[in-house]
């Protein structure tokens, strides 16, 4: 007899898969608010306890726009 499939369950393989364009929509809106978040942070760079966030930020941006150059 032949295997019956489930026509309610979850299909997975067709579900929260990014196409790249949407990745890269979100990567964009995602460098977008990095850099603002950076540029608020380096408007209080006289605040010593601000430094390594300004830092990872650079970080975290410089590896986005890689990343964004390769889609």
């Amino acid at each position: 007899m032949a295997e019956q499939k489930d026509i309610d369950a979850a299909d997975w393989t067709d579900q929260d898969l990014l196409t790249r364009d949407e990745a890269a929509e979100r990567l964009v809106a995602e460098i977008e608010s990095t850099r603002n978040r950076l540029s608020d942070l380096e408007s209080r760079a006289e605040d010593a306890n601000v430094a390594a966030s300004i830092e990872m930020n650079r970080r975290r941006l410089i590896a986005m726009q890689a990343l964004q150059d390769s889609l």
